[in-house]
């Protein structure tokens, strides 16, 4: 006999469905609805609410092989077959982190596919996979951030078992695994949670209706929350979650969601025997997300750092529209990599506020920071999509990649960064209902349009090509000019891992001399100097040592380094390393 049990408090009648077979479900007092009934192991079930005879999948589906509004279908997870016995779990701090899309990062858009390249990740030298959102969304295609059914793995990658091939192959291989989870809101087609409970929330999302965090009924709602997120780290090994949007979470309860989640997690983690991370995106510069609980924060293990990514990219890039404007000088530069945020109490032209709280950079590691010069937000939320390395020259990428890979930080890629990828990143989307095709598309033109771009260059979501040319070239890290550059990133990568000063997480050992005019910065950590010339001409720069990497050719002196326009020189000076604390 299989239990199945369904929490409604909303209908007064709930049947079971079972490959056809109607059975009544027993209410008890806490909204839950219980039926005991002979279930082949893969059977295909959903349940009727109150007399429509329309039969809707499980809010806790595991699997939908027909998408979002067919039959929900068992999944057992204890019997998944799993190699990874000896994964003994890693930390992410002080790691190097690699975001992709499944769908885009192989021609064949499969957990198979992506297995076959990871490989390369491991020569690259990173240590965590970070896979953007993988349950169940509408559609064959999308970034995943709509999703409907949270517990259920999005059938066209592979399904529940694909996932568990690829998370064992990274273990196999000593990479961790992230799996990306959108809590803030649910997508806008297949979400039939409000006809079971009080899913939702009147704050809305900007992306979507939100979730009810305080309101009435808001407990099971929450568990929901807490029971999706320690699935995909019990049930799929996965070593930690990037939890979407959190500034989007709307809860006014003592014990916040977050604080919540992260004591669950380590509850988890003491119980598996392996570390278990829970990395927050978030534009609030609140430091009390990465506070430890004792010290009265939430007590998550990081955060996405934008003010680092916007510091770096418009001193290299020059642009400044947007949220950009407030950066862009040497000095926001020298002060973001400093100080952790840029916004720490300051006045945003952007937000037209003061922004930000200052970290204690004394009590909180630099380690729990992520800097990254690209993202899948900070190249598909462009217009276009179109990357930095369709914009700039190879020496401002190599300059960028050393600021963030060279920094105290927990450092992040985003998939073909490494080999400077001609492919675009756009978003996309593959919604069957007409309606909800045509909005999404005429919303993306018109938000561009609002910021001055021209609509009729804004790629179609809904278009087919659009997903197409996104998907990655992997002909192109073999050929001139992008095989240097991987070799470059390789090399800040194995210098992270062999190098002890650059080991050392504590931003007030830290010290960064720039030049404003010339356009030069150093970042001294240790025995070892990072120095980029952002500039177009030859600096001299107060930096000697001996050459552990370059690019652009610079010239060493006794007590200078001669750097051309838009290059780098990672030097090491006599003497022995930093001690960390």
């Amino acid at each position: 006999m299989t239990e199945f049990a369904v929490w409604a408090p909303l209908p007064n009648r709930v049947r079971l469905d079972v490959d056809g077979r109607r059975h009544e479900m027993t209410r008890h007092d806490d909204g839950w609805w219980r039926a005991e009934v002979a279930a082949d192991s893969e059977a295909r079930y959903g349940f009727l609410l109150d007399d429509d005879p329309t039969v809707v999948p499980d809010p806790r589906s595991a699997r939908q092989p027909d998408g979002v509004h067919g039959r929900s279908q068992l999944w057992d997870p204890d019997r998944a077959t799993w190699t990874d016995a000896g994964w003994g779990g890693r930390s992410i701090e002080g790691s190097v982190i690699y975001e992709l899309h499944t769908g885009t990062f192989t021609p064949a858009g499969t957990f198979e596919a992506a297995i076959d390249k990871l490989d390369h990740l491991v020569e690259l030298g990173v240590d965590f996979v970070e896979l953007m959102p993988v349950n169940a969304f509408n559609g064959t295609h999308g970034w995943g951030y709509d999703g409907v059914l949270w517990f259920a793995v999005h059938e066209p990658y592979g399904g529940p078992d694909g996932l568990v091939r690829l998370v064992d192959a990274c273990h196999t291989r000593g990479l961790g695994v992230l799996i990306d989870a959108v809590f803030n809101h649910f997508g806008p087609s297949g979400n039939y949670l409000p006809r079971f409970g009080p899913y939702l929330s009147p704050v809305a999302s900007p992306w979507g209706e939100g979730v009810n965090l305080d309101g009435p009924g808001s407990d099971e709602v929450r568990r929901y929350i807490v029971d999706c997120a320690l699935r995909w780290m019990r049930d799929f090994h996965a070593d930690g979650l990037r939890l979407d949007a959190v500034h989007a979470l709307s809860d006014r309860t003592a014990v916040h969601i977050l604080e919540e989640l992260s004591t669950e997690t380590a509850a988890l983690s003491v119980q598996l025997g392996r570390p278990l991370s829970l990395i927050a995106e978030s534009d609030l510069n609140d430091p009390r997300l990465i506070t430890p609980r004792d010290r009265g924060g939430y007590g998550l293990t990081a955060q996405w750092d934008d003010d680092i990514h916007h510091a770096i990219h418009t001193a290299v890039s020059g642009e400044r529209q947007g949220y950009y404007a407030d950066f862009g000088s040497m000095s926001a530069l020298a002060g973001t990599l400093r100080n952790g945020y840029f916004h720490a109490g300051s006045y945003s032209s952007f937000r037209g506020r003061r922004h930000g709280r200052p970290l204690d950079t004394a009590l909180i590691p630099a380690t729990r920071l992520l800097a990254y010069t690209c993202t899948h937000d900070q190249v598909g939320n462009r217009a276009n999509g179109d990357r930095p390395s369709q914009n700039l020259d190879p020496g401002q990428l190599a300059v960028k990649a050393a600021l963030a890979l060279g920094s105290p930080y927990t450092a992040m890629l985003f998939m073909g960064e490494e080999w400077a990828s001609t492919r675009p990143f756009q978003f996309f989307s593959s919604h069957p209902e007409p309606e909800l095709a045509r909005s999404t598309a005429e919303g993306r033109k018109a938000e561009f349009a609002a910021h001055g771009w021209d609509a009729d260059t804004v790629p179609d979501p809904q278009d087919l090509q659009t997903f197409l040319r996104s998907k990655l070239d992997w002909d192109e890290p073999e050929r001139p000019g992008h095989a240097e550059m991987l070799a470059f990133y390789r090399e800040l990568i194995r210098l992270r891992r062999t190098e002890p000063d650059l080991a050392d997480p504590w931003l007030p050992h830290l010290n960064i001399a720039f030049d404003e005019a010339q356009r030069w910065i150093v970042l001294h950590r240790g025995r070892i100097a990072i120095a980029c010339n952002l500039g177009v001409e030859t600096v001299s720069v107060p930096a000697a040592g001996e050459l552990l990497l370059g690019w652009g050719a610079p010239t060493m002196g006794p007590e200078a380094t001669l750097l051309t326009g838009h290059s780098v020189a990672v030097l090491r000076s006599p003497g022995r390393p930093t001690q960390v604390r």
